[in-house]
């Protein structure tokens, strides 16, 4: 039952130390999404490049030799800009050198407090027991008559 603790305590700390690892990659990650809208109506978002475009841009002007005519586009692109955490601070410069010294001498005994020892290799396996000359349980015991 003991073995079984100790495995379940390693499933549970190799765990904990991944989600751990990917909480610190995502709030460091920045990204932008591109966004496309043709109206009030969203055509396309794209993560990490442009998003497609409906097809209907139009020149912004269209000049003739005269007059020049301005139409309002309909299409409208827009970007998303997600900021990740750019400046991560170690806990190992809030604390001394003092402090550092206890909390691991600290960790590595109580983490040795639950390690077991397996003794496979028994040092008794290539001797032999002495032989029984008398029987010494008859010798000490005493009878009440």
């Amino acid at each position: 039952m003991r073995i079984f603790d100790i495995e379940m305590k390693q499933v549970v700390h190799k765990i904990m130390a991944f989600l751990m690892a990917t909480v610190v990659l995502f709030s460091t990650l920045s990204f932008t999404i591109d966004m496309h809208y043709c109206g009030d109506t969203l055509v396309d978002a794209a993560i990490f490049h442009e998003a497609k475009t409906c097809g209907m841009e139009m020149q912004k002007e269209m000049a003739t030799s005269e007059h020049s005519i301005t139409k309002k586009n309909c299409c409208d692109d827009e970007q998303l800009f997600v900021n990740g955490q750019h400046e991560l601070q170690s806990a190992a410069e809030l604390i001394s050198f003092q402090q550092q010294v206890f909390i691991t001498s600290f960790l590595y005994s109580y983490v040795a407090l639950f390690e077991t020892t397996k003794n496979t290799n028994p040092s008794y396996k290539h001797y032999k027991p002495p032989p029984v000359v008398r029987e010494l349980y008859k010798i000490d015991e005493t009878y009440l008559i």
